[in-house]
């Protein structure tokens, strides 16, 4: 399988401590398919106060074969934001028996990632693969929060598609991302909003994220 998955609507606004403390919240649920099999899940809960952002994702996927679990994959994710710009990360990754790691904290205006190989710091503001933020559309490197690499992409404008979300085929702008071992693309609404996912793994199985 393809390992870019890291590292996605209802708002919600609400009151917490004072009337100037406003904070939203906003999640996006995914069911996650293989082909045109439920494989699992992928979800997003994101609060928000001022600039600051606080993202939680898990996914989980299971595939059979015969009744067989021929694949399982588990991931969670933390994220810091202010802006458009990361503050901190944690995340952890079972890829079918394979345990992941990594973590990036921010400290003197640079990122200090870890994962299992190594130890490096990025300047500057950095995004991660954040499919919720339509900001993400106009960067060149994002971070992976399964590997911990600071990936090269490329995202380019496909053009004006339809897709199915909420149950409801909607008007969409189409996206695709490339990078090393990645070709993902992405619908967004016209204002924004992240409504689908769909990529290729490595054995040339489609794998789709349909929003319910």
């Amino acid at each position: 399988m393809n390992k870019w998955w890291l590292a996605l609507l209802v708002a919600l606004p609400f009151v917490a401590g004072s009337q100037d403390a406003v904070t939203t919240s906003q999640s996006w649920n995914f069911r996650v398919y293989l082909d045109d099999k439920p494989i699992g899940y992928h979800r997003f809960e994101l609060q928000q106060q001022g600039e600051r952002r606080e993202l939680h994702s898990s996914a989980r996927f299971d595939v059979k074969v015969l009744f067989i679990n021929a694949y399982k994959y588990v991931h969670d994710a933390d994220e810091s934001w202010r802006g458009n710009c990361l503050q901190g990360m944690t995340a952890s990754t079972d890829d079918n028996g394979k345990q992941l790691s990594m973590s990036a904290t921010l400290q003197d205006n640079e990122l200090n990632i870890v994962n299992r190989q190594r130890r490096y710091t990025v300047a500057n503001c950095v995004m991660s693969f954040a499919y919720w933020n339509p900001g993400m559309l106009q960067q060149t490197r994002l971070l992976n929060a399964q590997t911990g690499e600071y990936d090269v992409v490329s995202i380019k404008l496909i053009g004006d598609a339809t897709v199915t979300a909420h149950g409801v085929v909607q008007p969409a702008r189409q996206y695709r991302l490339t990078g090393n071992k990645m070709n993902i693309d992405l619908w967004y609404s016209p204002t924004g909003e992240w409504l689908a996912l769909e990529s290729t793994t490595d054995g040339g199985r489609r794998l789709r994220y349909v929003l319910t």
